[in-house]
């Protein structure tokens, strides 16, 4: 199942919802990063094929170490970057992207190492609280952290979506209200620099758009085989869930600064 799943997500752009202006603009509610001729050391978390890592180097011109346990996400990041430097030799954006390999959850860094820590949506992995909480020792004094994680839109809906709620249960019980996620980041001890809903077109044309040659591409290579079949339906029934129930959940850009 998890080698199927790779083959429908190969080559994309990007391993979930987001878009560079949404990118951008959790950026610019961060101040007080280092400029040139210093520059900010910047930790990108399950980076994936690195769209954002891209985006940050670009805006910040600091130095990005991008982190993700899949090879192929690494590559995908280290060829797009080449690819820019040839098309912009002046930019020299693969010289500031340092990629590794390594789990979320065993970070190799010391600690206060990085002035701004990026992960969009891989933070549900550790779950919200215990990933900030521990990402956070990597972070220098007055450094910030900019996370997007699902997230429900509206109140009661174990109540009112019943089949909603079950399925997100099932899929990523770590999905609370905007809120709730608003006071676990306070309780951890950081300020609140602000937080946006993703908007649909980072959902559609961000990362679903990307996903229907990885879908075709699997029909066609695995014919008749049920596994195929069963990644495919999984792929369209998470679709199908937020294109019925978009008012309800969606992903929430949470930027918070370490005292």
């Amino acid at each position: 199942m998890m080698r199927l799943f790779m083959e429908i997500h190969s080559g994309n752009p990007r391993e979930g919802p987001g878009d560079d202006e949404s990118t951008l603009r959790a950026l610019r509610m961060i101040t007080g990063l280092p400029e040139f001729p210093s520059h900010p050391d910047i930790l990108d978390v399950g980076c994936g094929p690195g769209m954002q890592t891209l985006a940050l180097v670009r805006a910040t011109g600091g130095m990005v170490t991008a982190v993700d346990i899949f090879p192929q996400f690494l590559e995908q990041l280290e060829h797009s970057a080449t690819e820019l430097d040839q098309n912009d030799p002046t930019g020299r954006v693969g010289g500031r992207i340092r990629t590794v390999r390594a789990s979320m959850f065993e970070l190799p860094f010391e600690p206060e190492s990085f002035d701004l820590i990026w992960s969009e949506g891989a933070v549900y992995i550790m779950g919200f609280e215990n990933g900030l909480r521990e990402w956070g020792k990597f972070l220098r004094k007055g450094g910030a952290i900019a996370v997007s994680q699902i997230s429900w839109l509206r109140e009661n809906v174990d109540v009112e979506q019943k089949e909603l709620y079950d399925w997100w249960m099932e899929h990523c019980s770590d999905i609370r209200q905007v809120g709730e996620n608003l006071q676990i980041i306070e309780s951890l001890g950081y300020e609140v620099l602000g937080h946006f809903t993703l908007p649909e077109s980072a959902w559609e044309d961000g990362y679903y758009a990307s996903l229907v040659q990885g879908i075709e591409r699997v029909r066609k290579d695995h014919p008749g085989e049920k596994k195929a079949e069963e990644v495919i339906r999984m792929e369209r029934e998470e679709q199908e869930l937020y294109r019925t129930y978009s008012d309800w959940y969606g992903y929430e850009f949470y930027v918070m600064r370490k005292p």
